[in-house]
C-alpha cells in the first residue's frame, strides 16, 4: 500500500473517531452511534490551590463556586493525575516547570484523589504486578474496557456521569477503532453490530451501555468513603527507622530495616534501606527518595547496586505504623519484593522466621528467628512456639536475631504456629504439616516478552508452593495451609493450540531456580514460515521431597510468550 494510501485511510479512522466523538444515540439510520453527553449536573470538588489554578485555568474554565471544568468532576490516583497532566503537557502545549507539576500533582491527589478503600480492590495494578484475575461484572463489561487494558484501570477513577461520557467521546475521538473492537463489538438487532441477529427479541446491549451503566453506578464522582478519608486525612510524619520483612519469588525471604529522614518538602522523604535474603546472607542495599500522596500512597524511586533502579509503591496505615505494597524492577516491572514495614518504637519486636514450615515428628530442627531489639539473654522459657512445637535449645542471640533448635510432635496438628517472646507475638510465624497434599505453581499464568535487540526481554519468575488440604480434608478449600516455597524440578511442555505445535522448542528457556528467560524477537529462520519466537506453554513443576514419599506431586503454570511492547502510551513515574 502506497503512502498516499495509508494517509488517507488513517485520516479517515480520524474524522470517523471524531464525528462518532460529536454525534449521539439518535445519529443517522445506518451510522455506528456516538454518545451522547448529558449536561454537569452532578456538585464539583472546587479547586482551591492558586497554581493549579492559573496553570489549568486557561483551558479548564472556573465557575463562580470554584470548579474548574473537568478538573472538578474527577477523582484519581497519583499515576492517573500524572498521566492526565503528561497528555496536557504532550497534546495540549501546557508548560510547566518540574517544581510546578509536583506541587499541582500533590495538590490534585489530596484534594481529588481516592480513599485507601477505594484502591484496595486494585493494588495489584498499582503495583505492577502479574494479574491472575481482573474481576469484572459481566464479559460485555469486560469487552468493553478490558479488550485493551486491565479492567483495573477504568476502576481506578471516580467521575461524574457526564464525565464517564466524555470519557467514551475521548476515545472514540483518538482510538476509533475501539468502537467496532470493543464497545459496540457484540451482536445487535439495530443494524449496527459486526454480526446480524435475526432471532426476534428486544436489542441487546452493547458492552460501552453495560459498562456505562455499572461505572456510573459504581464509580461516581462522591462517595462516603472518600468524604470520610477526606475528613481524616492528617499530616504524615513517617520518618525514623523501620523494620522491613520481604518475599521475592524464586528467592525467599529477606528480613532488614529502613531508615526514613526529611525530604526537600513537606511529604517528601529520603530513604536507606538495608536487606539480607535468609537463604544465602546476600544483602541488598539501597538508597533513594519518595513522596506521599494522598495521606497514604507512597511513592518512592531507589537503586541498588546490581539492580538498578527500584521502583516503591506501598500503603501507608491509618495509624502510619506500618507499610505495605512492592518495589519492583525490570524491563516489564517483572522483578519485586512483596514488602511489609513496621515502625520501631524502640520496643522487642518479631518479624518473622527462616523457615516457612516443618513436618511434625521432626526432631532438631534448626530456626532463626527475626525481629529487633531482643534482650540480651534469652532463656527457652522466654519462647512460645505454639502447640505441639518444644524450644529443644537456644543456641545464640543477637539484638535483631535469635537462633533455637526445635523439636515438633509426631502427633502435632497441622496449621499456624506462633512465636511469642515475652508477649511480642507474631501470630502465624510458620506451619506445621504431616504431609504435603498438592503443589501449585505461582503464578497460574504468566506472560514473558521477546527480546535482545532493540528491546528489552521480561522475564517471568516462577515458583511452587506446598499445601497442606487441612482439617477439612478436601484441597483447594479456605482452610488449606500453604506451607510455602518447595525446591522442583522445572521443565516445559507444549500448549497444543495447533497442528505440529513446536512452540517449546522456540519460546526460551526455564531454568533450574525457575526463572523463564525468553528468546530472542524477530522473525526465525528455523521456525515455519520465519515465525517471530512467540507460543504459548505449560510450565511444569515437579515435587518428590519430603512429605511427599508415596508420590511426586506435579503442577502446572501456563505461559504466554508474546512480543516486545512497542510503545508505552503513558507509563506511570510518580515518585519523588
Amino acid at each position: 500500500m502506497k503512502r498516499t494510501q495509508i494517509l488517507i485511510l488513517v485520516l479517515g479512522w480520524m474524522c470517523l473517531g471524531r464525528a462518532w466523538a460529536q454525534g449521539g444515540r439518535g445519529a443517522e439510520e445506518g451510522k455506528p452511534p456516538g454518545e451522547a453527553v448529558p449536561a454537569e449536573t452532578e456538585p464539583g470538588i472546587p479547586v482551591t490551590d492558586k497554581l493549579t489554578v492559573e496553570r489549568c485555568g486557561g483551558c479548564h474554565k472556573q465557575d463562580g463556586k470554584g470548579n474548574l471544568t473537568r478538573i472538578s468532576w474527577i477523582r484519581t490516583t497519583p499515576e492517573g493525575w500524572e498521566e492526565a497532566i503528561k497528555r496536557m503537557v504532550r497534546l495540549n502545549g501546557l508548560q510547566l516547570q518540574p517544581e510546578e507539576a509536583r506541587h499541582i500533582l500533590a495538590y490534585l491527589a489530596a484534594d481529588h484523589g481516592l480513599a485507601p478503600e477505594e484502591t484496595a480492590p486494585h493494588r495489584w495494578y498499582l503495583e505492577m504486578r502479574q494479574p491472575e484475575n481482573d474481576p469484572a461484572p459481566s464479559a460485555s463489561v469486560k469487552m468493553a474496557c478490558g479488550s485493551c487494558h486491565a479492567f483495573a484501570r477504568p476502576q481506578t477513577w471516580r467521575r461524574s456521569t457526564a464525565e464517564w461520557h466524555l470519557l467514551v467521546s475521548m476515545h472514540l475521538g483518538y482510538f476509533p477503532v475501539a468502537g467496532f473492537t470493543s464497545f459496540h463489538a457484540r451482536p445487535r438487532t439495530d443494524g449496527y453490530g459486526i454480526l446480524p441477529v435475526s432471532n426476534p427479541g428486544p436489542p441487546l446491549k452493547d458492552p460501552l451501555e453495560s459498562a456505562m451503566e455499572y461505572l456510573t453506578a459504581s464509580n461516581g464522582l462522591h462517595s462516603a468513603a472518600w468524604s470520610n478519608w477526606r475528613g481524616s486525612m492528617r499530616e504524615l510524619d513517617l520518618k525514623g527507622r523501620w523494620m522491613v520483612t520481604a518475599t521475592a519469588p524464586g528467592k525467599g525471604k529477606y528480613f532488614g530495616t529502613m531508615t526514613v529522614s526529611g525530604g526537600p518538602a513537606p511529604g517528601q522523604y529520603k530513604t536507606e534501606a538495608s536487606l539480607v535474603r535468609v537463604a544465602d546472607g546476600s544483602a541488598m542495599t539501597l538508597a533513594g527518595a519518595s513522596a506521599v500522596y494522598t495521606g497514604y500512597e507512597w511513592r518512592g524511586r531507589s537503586r541498588a547496586a546490581g539492580v538498578g533502579e527500584v521502583r516503591e509503591v506501598m500503603t501507608v496505615s491509618a495509624d502510619q505504623a506500618s507499610l505495605s505494597g512492592r518495589w519492583f524492577w525490570g524491563g516489564y516491572q517483572e522483578f519485586g519484593l512483596n514488602v511489609t514495614a513496621r515502625r520501631d518504637f524502640g520496643d522487642p519486636a518479631v518479624m518473622g522466621t527462616d523457615v516457612t514450615s516443618i513436618r511434625a515428628g521432626s526432631q532438631g530442627v534448626g530456626m532463626k528467628i527475626y525481629g529487633a531489639h531482643f534482650p540480651r539473654s534469652v532463656a527457652a522459657a522466654d519462647l512460645d512456639l505454639g502447640a505441639g512445637v518444644k524450644l529443644a535449645k537456644v543456641t545464640g542471640v543477637k539484638p535483631d536475631e535469635i537462633s533455637v533448635v526445635v523439636d515438633v510432635e509426631a502427633g502435632a496438628g497441622t496449621g499456624w504456629r506462633p512465636v511469642s517472646l515475652k508477649g511480642r507475638t507474631l501470630a502465624q510465624a510458620f506451619a506445621v504439616y504431616d504431609h504435603i497434599d498438592y503443589i501449585k505453581v505461582a503464578t497460574d499464568s504468566a506472560m514473558a516478552h521477546l527480546g535482545g535487540g532493540p528491546h528489552p526481554k521480561g522475564y517471568a519468575q516462577f515458583e511452587a508452593l506446598a499445601f497442606n488440604r487441612g482439617v477439612d480434608g478436601k484441597a483447594h478449600t479456605a482452610d488449606d495451609v500453604e506451607l510455602g516455597p518447595v525446591p522442583v524440578k522445572w521443565s516445559m511442555e507444549e500448549f497444543v493450540a495447533r497442528y505440529n505445535d513446536d512452540d517449546k522448542e522456540f519460546v526460551g528457556s526455564i531454568g533450574a531456580d525457575g526463572l523463564f528467560t525468553p528468546a530472542i524477537e524477530g522473525p526465525n529462520p528455523q521456525r515455519r514460515f520465519s515465525t517471530n519466537n512467540t507460543g504459548d506453554v505449560w510450565v511444569v513443576a515437579n515435587y518428590a521431597g519430603p512429605g511427599a514419599e508415596k508420590e511426586p506431586l506435579t503442577a502446572k503454570g501456563y505461559l504466554v510468550v508474546t512480543v516486545p511492547v512497542y510503545m508505552k502510551w503513558d507509563e506511570p513515574e510518580v515518585a519523588q
